[in-house]
């Protein structure tokens, strides 16, 4: 069949090729679980011979959908963004969806307003919201009243399980404490992230718990005040390291502040990791590409995304055992060469010759 002909083909050709009635092709191409699995890959087998694309116009006029979601944010790190984005693609590129993306600003008045204008313009089946908008219960509230279906991405429990995807963060930081532990340091300086949001209240107490867990405290003084901002890592920097006695490593609760721990450093004289180790959360970009390398903690983003892709259109499509599953997912703890033993010197020093 020529490349103008295959551009032709309607839903009618691929059910009378395939011996199958044109609703049986509607849900294959749906991805309804109500089609066997051999009918299935026939019916495939012809959409793929066809080259046969549907209309997706008629496709949602047909369903009384658009087979667009939306995703909502507003982050500072551009790559999240990203990864986020790269893991509802390739879900919607899979299911015949679209993505729509909307960024907003979390500290308007107007942001719920705002955002359910997104929804009703864009005619969107659903939303995807990341953090720290994700936090934000009174636009989920305005969603669900609008029954709009929406999907968060978190950190805690903040929904029921068919509306949020989670993080682990709490269990990743406090393995991060305990390798800290495990390296020898006990003077160890903490670097939140801005007040009110529910990942620095996560990562501070499952810092924490971890150092606790290894007999050791974090103390108040020991815990300087960020904004998830490289300018503010430099700030608490200073401050932690300016102490009589300074912390031998500072966990900051993001990366770009523990860039900002480095840069101290290196201004007031230290050496990173011989002087001091620093560590981070989020294995941005720049972990690996500064010297020495970061160790931090890997959020599975893009995982994330995808899941998150995958229960929102099961909602969509009512199905609600599958929208109701919970999903957890662990950080990674990602060891590099800004952290080390405080005893490495002695490690790594021969013994005197005899």
């Amino acid at each position: 069949m020529s490349n103008a002909n295959k551009h032709l083909s309607t839903i009618s050709d691929v059910a009378r090729l395939s011996g199958v009635s044109k609703r049986t092709v509607s849900r294959v191409i749906n991805n309804s679980p109500m089609v066997r699995k051999a009918t299935r890959e026939k019916v495939q087998s012809v959409i793929d011979e066809l080259s046969y694309r549907p209309n997706v116009q008629a496709r949602g006029l047909a369903a009384r959908r658009s087979y667009l979601l939306g995703m909502i944010y507003d982050n500072r790190d551009p790559l999240y963004t990203d990864e986020a984005q790269r893991g509802a693609l390739s879900v919607c590129h899979e299911l015949g969806f679209e993505l729509v993306i909307h960024p907003c600003d979390r500290s308007s008045d107007t942001l719920t307003s705002e955002a359910l204008g997104f929804v009703d313009r864009s005619n969107l089946d659903g939303v995807i919201v990341l953090p720290p908008v994700a936090e934000n219960n009174e636009l989920a509230e305005a969603l669900g009243n609008e029954k709009i279906p929406y999907v968060r991405l978190a950190s805690i429990a903040l929904d029921t399980a068919d509306r949020v995807v989670i993080a682990n963060e709490r269990l990743a930081v406090a393995a991060m404490a305990e390798y800290l532990v495990n390296l020898g340091h006990r003077n160890i300086g903490y670097i939140t992230g801005p007040a009110g949001r529910k990942s620095t209240r996560e990562r501070l107490e499952g810092f924490r718990d971890g150092l606790e867990k290894h007999g050791c405290a974090l103390r108040e003084e020991m815990i300087a005040r960020g904004a998830y901002t490289f300018e503010s890592g430099i700030a608490c920097a200073r401050t932690l390291l300016e102490m009589p006695e300074p912390p031998t490593a500072i966990f900051a609760s993001n990366d770009e502040m523990a860039l900002g721990v480095m840069y101290t450093a290196q201004e007031m004289g230290m050496n990173v990791p011989q002087d001091l180790s620093v560590a981070g959360f989020d294995d941005s970009a720049m972990a690996t590409r500064i010297r020495p390398s970061l160790t931090t903690i890997r959020r599975p983003v893009r995982e994330m995304a995808r899941l998150a892709t995958t229960k929102l259109i099961a909602s969509i499509d009512s199905r609600e055992a599958e929208a109701r599953v919970g999903i957890f997912l662990d950080p990674v703890l990602i060891i590099r060469d800004s952290t080390r033993s405080i005893q490495w010197w002695r490690e790594e020093t021969p013994p005197p010759q005899r």
